[in-house]
Protein backbone atom coordinates (compact mmCIF):
# COMPACT_ATOMS: atom_id res chain seq x y z
CA UNK A 1 0.00 0.00 0.00
CA UNK A 2 1.39 3.41 -1.21
CA UNK A 3 1.14 6.26 1.04
CA UNK A 4 2.44 9.57 2.23
CA UNK A 5 4.33 9.95 5.28
CA UNK A 6 5.16 13.41 6.86
CA UNK A 7 8.90 14.62 6.78
CA UNK A 8 11.15 13.73 10.08
CA UNK A 9 11.01 16.17 12.80
CA UNK A 10 14.60 16.72 14.22
CA UNK A 11 14.47 17.65 17.83
CA UNK A 12 15.03 21.84 18.41
CA UNK A 13 18.28 20.69 19.87
CA UNK A 14 19.74 18.56 17.74
CA UNK A 15 21.83 21.30 16.26
CA UNK A 16 23.71 21.24 20.01
CA UNK A 17 23.39 17.48 20.38
CA UNK A 18 25.41 17.25 16.51
CA UNK A 19 28.18 20.09 17.43
CA UNK A 20 29.09 18.13 20.36
CA UNK A 21 29.37 14.93 18.44
CA UNK A 22 31.25 16.58 15.94
CA UNK A 23 34.06 17.87 18.47
CA UNK A 24 33.86 14.49 20.18
CA UNK A 25 34.88 12.88 16.91
CA UNK A 26 37.68 14.71 15.78
CA UNK A 27 38.87 15.87 19.52
CA UNK A 28 42.57 14.77 20.41
CA UNK A 29 42.43 6.23 22.99
CA UNK A 30 42.43 3.01 22.19
CA UNK A 31 39.23 0.79 24.50
CA UNK A 32 39.26 -2.99 24.15
CA UNK A 33 36.72 -4.40 21.97
CA UNK A 34 35.81 -6.91 24.30
CA UNK A 35 36.42 -6.80 28.14
CA UNK A 36 37.58 -9.88 29.52
CA UNK A 37 38.17 -11.13 32.71
CA UNK A 38 41.42 -13.03 32.39
CA UNK A 39 41.96 -15.42 35.14
CA UNK A 40 45.04 -16.13 37.29
CA UNK A 41 46.91 -19.26 38.55
CA UNK A 42 44.23 -19.70 40.95
CA UNK A 43 41.70 -22.31 41.14
CA UNK A 44 38.67 -20.07 41.70
CA UNK A 45 38.48 -16.11 41.32
CA UNK A 46 35.50 -14.18 42.74
CA UNK A 47 34.34 -11.07 41.27
CA UNK A 48 31.01 -8.98 41.82
CA UNK A 49 29.14 -5.88 40.76
CA UNK A 50 26.70 -4.01 43.14
CA UNK A 51 24.86 -0.63 44.02
CA UNK A 52 22.68 -0.31 47.32
CA UNK A 53 21.41 2.77 48.63
CA UNK A 54 18.64 4.41 49.91
CA UNK A 55 16.12 7.29 48.29
CA UNK A 56 13.09 9.67 48.47
CA UNK A 57 11.52 12.31 47.50
CA UNK A 58 9.44 15.33 49.09
CA UNK A 59 6.23 14.19 47.61
CA UNK A 60 3.27 12.55 49.59
CA UNK A 61 5.42 12.52 52.90
CA UNK A 62 8.58 11.64 51.79
CA UNK A 63 7.40 8.45 49.74
CA UNK A 64 10.83 6.34 48.01
CA UNK A 65 12.73 7.88 45.29
CA UNK A 66 11.60 7.65 41.56
CA UNK A 67 14.04 7.92 38.79
CA UNK A 68 13.88 11.09 36.97
CA UNK A 69 14.62 9.89 33.51
CA UNK A 70 12.49 9.93 29.89
CA UNK A 71 9.84 6.90 30.17
CA UNK A 72 11.74 4.43 27.94
CA UNK A 73 15.07 5.59 28.38
CA UNK A 74 16.37 3.44 31.23
CA UNK A 75 19.44 5.33 32.63
CA UNK A 76 20.05 6.81 29.41
CA UNK A 77 19.76 10.32 31.13
CA UNK A 78 21.66 9.63 34.23
CA UNK A 79 22.38 6.28 36.50
CA UNK A 80 22.83 7.84 39.92
CA UNK A 81 19.28 7.35 40.46
CA UNK A 82 19.58 3.23 40.12
CA UNK A 83 17.68 1.19 42.42
CA UNK A 84 19.98 -1.67 44.12
CA UNK A 85 21.01 -4.66 42.34
CA UNK A 86 23.69 -7.17 42.85
CA UNK A 87 26.24 -9.57 40.76
CA UNK A 88 28.42 -11.98 42.03
CA UNK A 89 30.56 -13.50 39.49
CA UNK A 90 32.53 -16.98 40.39
CA UNK A 91 35.35 -18.40 37.75
CA UNK A 92 36.39 -21.67 37.27
CA UNK A 93 39.65 -22.14 36.28
CA UNK A 94 41.97 -25.30 34.94
CA UNK A 95 45.30 -25.88 34.71
CA UNK A 96 46.57 -27.20 30.87
CA UNK A 97 49.45 -30.14 30.65
CA UNK A 98 52.64 -28.72 31.21
CA UNK A 99 53.75 -26.77 28.55
CA UNK A 100 50.16 -25.51 27.07
CA UNK A 101 49.61 -22.06 27.44
CA UNK A 102 45.80 -22.56 26.94
CA UNK A 103 43.45 -20.39 29.57
CA UNK A 104 40.63 -23.06 30.66
CA UNK A 105 37.76 -21.48 32.88
CA UNK A 106 34.19 -21.51 33.39
CA UNK A 107 32.59 -19.00 34.30
CA UNK A 108 29.20 -17.90 35.93
CA UNK A 109 27.54 -14.51 37.12
CA UNK A 110 24.72 -14.27 39.63
CA UNK A 111 22.63 -11.21 39.41
CA UNK A 112 19.76 -10.19 42.35
CA UNK A 113 17.42 -7.01 42.13
CA UNK A 114 14.08 -6.13 42.96
CA UNK A 115 10.90 -6.68 41.03
CA UNK A 116 9.73 -3.61 42.62
CA UNK A 117 10.84 -0.43 44.07
CA UNK A 118 11.93 -1.94 47.73
CA UNK A 119 15.66 -1.95 48.51
CA UNK A 120 17.22 -5.50 49.26
CA UNK A 121 16.86 -4.72 53.15
CA UNK A 122 13.34 -5.04 52.97
CA UNK A 123 12.32 -7.81 50.33
CA UNK A 124 13.25 -11.59 50.00
CA UNK A 125 12.25 -13.88 47.47
CA UNK A 126 9.06 -14.75 48.64
CA UNK A 127 8.06 -10.74 48.84
CA UNK A 128 5.34 -9.47 46.94
CA UNK A 129 7.39 -7.47 44.10
CA UNK A 130 10.08 -8.85 46.12
CA UNK A 131 13.92 -9.75 44.93
CA UNK A 132 14.51 -11.70 41.54
CA UNK A 133 17.61 -13.87 40.38
CA UNK A 134 18.93 -14.55 37.11
CA UNK A 135 21.63 -16.07 35.69
CA UNK A 136 23.01 -14.04 32.66
CA UNK A 137 26.50 -16.10 32.05
CA UNK A 138 27.04 -19.67 32.60
CA UNK A 139 30.02 -20.34 29.50
CA UNK A 140 33.30 -22.39 29.51
CA UNK A 141 36.27 -21.12 27.15
CA UNK A 142 39.27 -22.35 25.99
CA UNK A 143 41.63 -18.86 25.23
CA UNK A 144 44.72 -18.61 23.25
CA UNK A 145 44.85 -22.39 22.61
CA UNK A 146 48.30 -23.60 22.71
CA UNK A 147 49.47 -19.98 22.08
CA UNK A 148 47.54 -19.85 18.81
CA UNK A 149 45.61 -17.00 19.37
CA UNK A 150 42.34 -18.97 18.79
CA UNK A 151 40.06 -19.21 21.32
CA UNK A 152 36.73 -21.06 21.72
CA UNK A 153 33.25 -20.96 24.04
CA UNK A 154 30.15 -22.18 24.28
CA UNK A 155 27.14 -21.47 26.82
CA UNK A 156 25.53 -17.83 28.10
CA UNK A 157 27.58 -14.77 28.24
CA UNK A 158 27.29 -10.84 28.49
CA UNK A 159 29.49 -10.47 25.33
CA UNK A 160 29.43 -7.24 25.14
CA UNK A 161 32.38 -4.03 24.86
CA UNK A 162 32.18 -1.38 27.12
CA UNK A 163 29.76 0.84 28.34
CA UNK A 164 28.78 4.74 28.42
CA UNK A 165 29.02 4.07 32.42
CA UNK A 166 27.64 7.14 33.45
CA UNK A 167 24.17 6.19 31.39
CA UNK A 168 25.00 2.81 31.53
CA UNK A 169 24.73 1.61 28.20
CA UNK A 170 26.20 -0.92 26.15
CA UNK A 171 26.49 0.14 23.00
CA UNK A 172 27.47 -1.05 19.36
CA UNK A 173 28.17 -4.93 20.33
CA UNK A 174 25.94 -5.75 23.13
CA UNK A 175 25.82 -9.69 22.10
CA UNK A 176 24.78 -10.94 25.53
CA UNK A 177 22.86 -14.64 24.89
CA UNK A 178 23.09 -17.80 24.68
CA UNK A 179 25.29 -19.55 22.14
CA UNK A 180 29.01 -20.11 20.62
CA UNK A 181 31.73 -18.31 19.13
CA UNK A 182 35.91 -18.70 18.32
CA UNK A 183 37.88 -15.39 18.10
CA UNK A 184 41.40 -15.63 16.26
CA UNK A 185 43.67 -12.29 17.11
CA UNK A 186 41.30 -9.47 16.09
CA UNK A 187 38.44 -11.87 14.45
CA UNK A 188 35.49 -12.65 16.56
CA UNK A 189 32.86 -14.82 14.84
CA UNK A 190 29.85 -15.81 17.05
CA UNK A 191 26.08 -17.23 16.93
CA UNK A 192 23.35 -16.18 19.48
CA UNK A 193 20.21 -18.32 19.52
CA UNK A 194 17.18 -16.21 21.02
CA UNK A 195 14.08 -17.95 22.45
CA UNK A 196 11.16 -17.42 24.52
CA UNK A 197 7.41 -17.70 25.33
CA UNK A 198 6.90 -14.02 26.66
CA UNK A 199 2.96 -13.64 25.41
CA UNK A 200 3.11 -10.07 26.02
CA UNK A 201 6.27 -8.89 23.61
CA UNK A 202 6.01 -6.78 20.85
CA UNK A 203 9.01 -8.75 18.84
CA UNK A 204 7.54 -11.34 16.50
CA UNK A 205 6.59 -14.79 18.60
CA UNK A 206 9.42 -16.78 19.64
CA UNK A 207 6.89 -20.01 19.67
CA UNK A 208 4.18 -21.45 17.08
CA UNK A 209 0.70 -24.07 17.58
CA UNK A 210 2.58 -27.03 17.09
CA UNK A 211 0.28 -29.43 15.34
CA UNK A 212 2.12 -32.02 13.43
CA UNK A 213 1.01 -34.83 15.77
CA UNK A 214 -2.39 -33.44 15.35
CA UNK A 215 -2.76 -32.52 18.78
CA UNK A 216 -2.24 -28.84 19.06
CA UNK A 217 0.62 -27.52 21.37
CA UNK A 218 2.87 -24.82 22.03
CA UNK A 219 6.57 -25.26 20.77
CA UNK A 220 9.37 -22.53 20.65
CA UNK A 221 11.09 -21.27 17.32
CA UNK A 222 14.32 -19.82 17.55
CA UNK A 223 15.65 -16.89 16.41
CA UNK A 224 19.44 -17.62 15.04
CA UNK A 225 22.28 -14.29 14.80
CA UNK A 226 25.48 -14.78 13.44
CA UNK A 227 27.73 -12.31 14.76
CA UNK A 228 30.81 -10.78 12.81
CA UNK A 229 33.48 -8.41 13.88
CA UNK A 230 37.53 -7.22 12.96
CA UNK A 231 39.19 -4.81 14.22
CA UNK A 232 41.81 -2.87 12.44
CA UNK A 233 45.32 -1.45 13.75
CA UNK A 234 45.46 2.21 12.26
CA UNK A 235 48.11 3.45 14.25
CA UNK A 236 49.03 3.03 18.20
CA UNK A 237 46.42 5.64 19.09
CA UNK A 238 43.49 4.84 16.74
CA UNK A 239 41.56 1.34 15.70
CA UNK A 240 38.25 0.89 13.73
CA UNK A 241 35.53 -2.38 14.53
CA UNK A 242 33.65 -3.02 11.69
CA UNK A 243 30.50 -5.29 12.37
CA UNK A 244 27.99 -7.52 10.72
CA UNK A 245 24.82 -9.41 11.71
CA UNK A 246 22.34 -12.17 9.83
CA UNK A 247 19.06 -12.74 11.71
CA UNK A 248 16.72 -15.31 10.37
CA UNK A 249 13.83 -16.69 12.82
CA UNK A 250 12.52 -20.15 11.72
CA UNK A 251 9.54 -20.95 10.19
CA UNK A 252 6.33 -21.51 12.56
CA UNK A 253 3.48 -22.55 9.72
CA UNK A 254 1.79 -25.15 10.99
CA UNK A 255 1.06 -28.28 8.40
CA UNK A 256 -2.77 -28.82 9.36
CA UNK A 257 -5.26 -25.88 8.76
CA UNK A 258 -6.96 -25.11 12.24
CA UNK A 259 -8.90 -21.39 10.83
CA UNK A 260 -8.64 -18.66 13.47
CA UNK A 261 -5.71 -20.53 15.75
CA UNK A 262 -2.90 -21.01 12.79
CA UNK A 263 -3.25 -17.28 11.81
CA UNK A 264 -3.39 -16.56 15.51
CA UNK A 265 0.47 -18.36 16.56
CA UNK A 266 1.69 -19.60 13.27
CA UNK A 267 4.18 -16.99 11.34
CA UNK A 268 6.54 -17.30 8.01
CA UNK A 269 10.42 -17.16 8.40
CA UNK A 270 11.71 -13.02 8.95
CA UNK A 271 15.13 -11.72 8.70
CA UNK A 272 17.20 -8.89 9.37
CA UNK A 273 20.97 -7.42 8.80
CA UNK A 274 22.97 -5.48 10.49
CA UNK A 275 26.15 -3.42 10.04
CA UNK A 276 28.10 -0.75 11.93
CA UNK A 277 31.47 0.49 12.44
CA UNK A 278 32.98 1.94 15.00
CA UNK A 279 36.27 4.24 15.63
CA UNK A 280 38.48 4.16 18.94
CA UNK A 281 40.70 7.12 19.67
CA UNK A 282 43.36 7.60 22.62
CA UNK A 283 44.27 10.73 23.31
CA UNK A 284 47.63 10.57 23.91
CA UNK A 285 48.28 14.71 24.88
CA UNK A 286 45.89 14.30 27.97
CA UNK A 287 46.99 12.00 31.03
CA UNK A 288 46.51 8.22 30.57
CA UNK A 289 43.24 6.34 30.21
CA UNK A 290 41.65 10.13 28.01
CA UNK A 291 39.91 8.28 24.74
CA UNK A 292 36.98 9.16 22.39
CA UNK A 293 35.01 6.40 20.99
CA UNK A 294 32.73 6.99 18.32
CA UNK A 295 30.21 4.26 16.81
CA UNK A 296 27.44 4.05 13.74
CA UNK A 297 25.23 0.96 13.51
CA UNK A 298 22.59 0.25 11.30
CA UNK A 299 19.85 -2.49 11.62
CA UNK A 300 17.03 -3.43 9.03
CA UNK A 301 14.13 -5.82 9.57
CA UNK A 302 13.55 -7.77 12.92
CA UNK A 303 17.21 -7.11 13.48
CA UNK A 304 16.18 -2.75 14.37
CA UNK A 305 16.03 -3.50 18.05
CA UNK A 306 17.14 -1.63 20.62
CA UNK A 307 15.46 0.73 22.93
CA UNK A 308 14.54 1.20 26.95
CA UNK A 309 18.33 1.96 27.52
CA UNK A 310 19.24 -1.41 25.54
CA UNK A 311 20.69 -1.63 22.41
CA UNK A 312 20.68 -5.31 22.00
CA UNK A 313 19.62 -5.68 17.55
CA UNK A 314 17.43 -8.69 18.58
CA UNK A 315 15.16 -6.83 20.48
CA UNK A 316 12.86 -6.11 17.88
CA UNK A 317 11.55 -2.28 17.64
CA UNK A 318 7.75 -1.27 16.25
CA UNK A 319 4.87 -3.23 14.72
CA UNK A 320 5.27 -5.71 11.86
CA UNK A 321 3.55 -5.64 8.59
CA UNK A 322 0.16 -7.38 9.98
CA UNK A 323 -0.57 -8.33 6.01
CA UNK A 324 2.73 -9.90 4.97
CA UNK A 325 3.53 -11.03 8.44
CA UNK A 326 7.29 -9.65 8.59
CA UNK A 327 8.93 -6.68 9.52
CA UNK A 328 10.36 -5.83 5.83
CA UNK A 329 11.13 -2.31 5.65
CA UNK A 330 12.13 -2.01 9.42
CA UNK A 331 15.01 -0.38 10.82
CA UNK A 332 16.67 1.61 13.27
CA UNK A 333 19.56 3.99 13.25
CA UNK A 334 21.93 4.09 16.43
CA UNK A 335 24.86 6.16 17.22
CA UNK A 336 27.06 7.10 19.71
CA UNK A 337 30.20 8.89 21.14
CA UNK A 338 31.63 8.37 24.58
CA UNK A 339 34.79 10.60 25.84
CA UNK A 340 36.80 10.90 28.72
CA UNK A 341 39.71 13.28 28.97
CA UNK A 342 41.85 13.32 32.08
CA UNK A 343 42.60 16.96 32.38
CA UNK A 344 44.83 16.18 35.34
CA UNK A 345 44.81 14.49 38.76
CA UNK A 346 42.43 17.14 39.78
CA UNK A 347 39.76 17.13 37.41
CA UNK A 348 38.23 14.41 34.43
CA UNK A 349 35.25 15.27 32.44
CA UNK A 350 33.36 12.30 30.97
CA UNK A 351 30.87 13.05 27.91
CA UNK A 352 28.12 11.24 25.62
CA UNK A 353 26.18 11.68 22.48
CA UNK A 354 23.27 9.08 22.22
CA UNK A 355 21.25 8.98 18.84
CA UNK A 356 18.85 6.33 18.09
CA UNK A 357 15.99 6.75 15.33
CA UNK A 358 13.76 3.38 14.81
CA UNK A 359 11.15 2.29 12.61
CA UNK A 360 8.52 -0.92 12.21
CA UNK A 361 7.02 -2.52 9.44
CA UNK A 362 3.60 -0.94 9.98
CA UNK A 363 2.02 1.51 7.38
CA UNK A 364 2.48 4.86 9.49
CA UNK A 365 4.14 5.98 12.56
CA UNK A 366 1.70 6.34 15.27
CA UNK A 367 0.27 3.40 17.60
CA UNK A 368 -0.26 0.03 15.06
CA UNK A 369 -0.87 -3.24 16.20
CA UNK A 370 1.60 -5.90 17.04
CA UNK A 371 1.25 -9.45 16.25
CA UNK A 372 -1.07 -10.32 18.92
CA UNK A 373 -3.13 -7.24 18.64
CA UNK A 374 -1.37 -5.24 21.34
CA UNK A 375 -0.25 -1.52 20.32
CA UNK A 376 3.22 0.12 20.49
CA UNK A 377 4.46 2.95 18.58
CA UNK A 378 5.86 2.06 15.40
CA UNK A 379 8.34 4.77 15.12
CA UNK A 380 10.44 6.93 17.67
CA UNK A 381 13.32 9.19 17.76
CA UNK A 382 15.67 9.92 20.88
CA UNK A 383 18.71 12.27 21.49
CA UNK A 384 20.28 12.24 24.60
CA UNK A 385 23.70 14.68 25.29
CA UNK A 386 25.14 13.76 29.00
CA UNK A 387 28.38 15.34 30.95
CA UNK A 388 30.13 14.55 34.29
CA UNK A 389 32.73 16.84 35.82
CA UNK A 390 34.67 14.88 38.54
CA UNK A 391 36.55 17.12 41.24
CA UNK A 392 39.08 15.25 42.77
CA UNK A 393 39.23 17.51 46.08
CA UNK A 394 41.59 15.13 47.75
CA UNK A 395 42.62 11.55 47.31
CA UNK A 396 39.69 9.97 49.57
CA UNK A 397 37.00 12.88 48.48
CA UNK A 398 35.81 13.73 44.86
CA UNK A 399 32.85 16.11 43.88
CA UNK A 400 30.31 14.95 41.07
CA UNK A 401 28.30 17.32 39.07
CA UNK A 402 26.12 16.12 36.06
CA UNK A 403 23.95 17.22 33.34
CA UNK A 404 21.90 15.63 31.10
CA UNK A 405 19.92 16.60 28.15
CA UNK A 406 17.20 13.69 26.88
CA UNK A 407 14.24 14.36 23.98
CA UNK A 408 12.22 11.69 22.63
CA UNK A 409 9.20 11.53 20.50
CA UNK A 410 7.18 8.61 19.88
CA UNK A 411 5.54 8.07 16.69
CA UNK A 412 3.24 11.89 15.85
CA UNK A 413 3.44 13.02 19.51
CA UNK A 414 5.03 15.81 20.68
CA UNK A 415 9.26 16.18 21.93
CA UNK A 416 8.87 15.05 25.57
CA UNK A 417 11.87 16.55 27.27
CA UNK A 418 14.28 16.57 30.36
CA UNK A 419 16.78 18.35 31.65
CA UNK A 420 18.67 17.00 34.60
CA UNK A 421 21.25 18.65 37.07
CA UNK A 422 22.55 16.50 39.91
CA UNK A 423 25.49 17.22 42.38
CA UNK A 424 27.21 13.82 44.39
CA UNK A 425 29.98 14.09 46.98
CA UNK A 426 31.85 10.94 47.16
CA UNK A 427 33.94 9.32 49.69
CA UNK A 428 36.30 6.87 48.38
CA UNK A 429 38.49 4.67 50.66
CA UNK A 430 40.86 3.31 48.46
CA UNK A 431 41.97 7.15 47.79
CA UNK A 432 42.33 6.70 43.93
CA UNK A 433 42.48 9.68 41.98
CA UNK A 434 40.88 8.29 39.29
CA UNK A 435 37.39 8.42 37.74
CA UNK A 436 36.92 4.61 37.51
CA UNK A 437 37.93 4.10 41.47
CA UNK A 438 35.65 1.82 43.50
CA UNK A 439 34.07 1.87 45.75
CA UNK A 440 32.32 4.91 46.39
CA UNK A 441 29.99 6.26 49.12
CA UNK A 442 28.24 8.81 47.66
CA UNK A 443 25.44 11.44 48.76
CA UNK A 444 22.87 12.36 45.56
CA UNK A 445 21.04 15.81 44.71
CA UNK A 446 19.20 15.54 41.10
CA UNK A 447 16.79 17.97 40.08
CA UNK A 448 14.89 17.71 36.60
CA UNK A 449 12.71 19.96 34.53
CA UNK A 450 10.25 18.81 31.93
CA UNK A 451 8.65 20.52 29.18
CA UNK A 452 4.88 20.67 28.67
CA UNK A 453 4.05 17.56 26.80
CA UNK A 454 6.14 15.35 29.39
CA UNK A 455 4.83 16.84 32.35
CA UNK A 456 0.95 16.73 30.97
CA UNK A 457 2.12 13.30 29.87
CA UNK A 458 3.44 11.78 32.65
CA UNK A 459 6.22 10.94 30.91
CA UNK A 460 8.64 9.75 33.71
CA UNK A 461 8.76 7.37 36.46
CA UNK A 462 8.74 10.06 39.01
CA UNK A 463 5.94 12.13 37.54
CA UNK A 464 3.94 8.48 37.10
CA UNK A 465 3.80 8.98 41.11
CA UNK A 466 3.73 12.68 41.60
CA UNK A 467 1.37 13.85 38.86
CA UNK A 468 2.03 16.18 36.50
CA UNK A 469 4.96 18.60 37.63
CA UNK A 470 7.20 21.05 35.70
CA UNK A 471 10.37 20.16 38.27
CA UNK A 472 10.97 16.67 39.60
CA UNK A 473 13.44 15.95 43.06
CA UNK A 474 15.52 13.21 43.69
CA UNK A 475 17.54 12.45 46.88
CA UNK A 476 19.89 9.53 48.26
CA UNK A 477 22.44 8.07 49.99
CA UNK A 478 24.01 5.14 48.01
CA UNK A 479 27.36 2.55 47.31
CA UNK A 480 28.89 1.28 44.49
CA UNK A 481 31.39 -1.25 43.84
CA UNK A 482 33.35 -3.58 41.43
CA UNK A 483 35.73 -6.06 41.71
CA UNK A 484 37.73 -8.59 40.31
CA UNK A 485 40.04 -10.95 42.79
Amino acid sequence: MSHKTKPIEYPPALGVCFFFLVFLVFSPWLHGQIMYQIPTNKKVNVGSYGRVGVDWNYENGGSIGRRLNLNNMGSIGGRLEEQDYLEVVPNFNWNPKEGDSTQIYAQLRFSFYSTSLTSFGNSTSTSAGGLAFALPEIYVEARNIKGSGVSLWAGSRLYRGPDIHIADHFYFNDHSGQGFGVEFKNTRLSTVFVASTDTTATVPPYFYLNIKTGTPSTALRQRVVVIGEQDFKINKNNSLTLLGEIHRMANADGEVEIDSIEQEFNFPSDYGFVVGLRHQHKIEKMLPGSFNDFSMRYGTGIANGGDGGLSKTWLTFGAPDTIAQNFKGAYSLAVTDHAVFNFSDKYTLNGYVILTHSKGAADGNGLSKTFFGREVYNRKFDVTVGFRNEHYLSDYFHLLTEVHYSQRKDGDNPWASMLKFSVAPVYVPTGQRDTWARPHLRAVVSVARYNDFAMESLYSPYLEFTGSERWGYYFGVKAEWWIWD
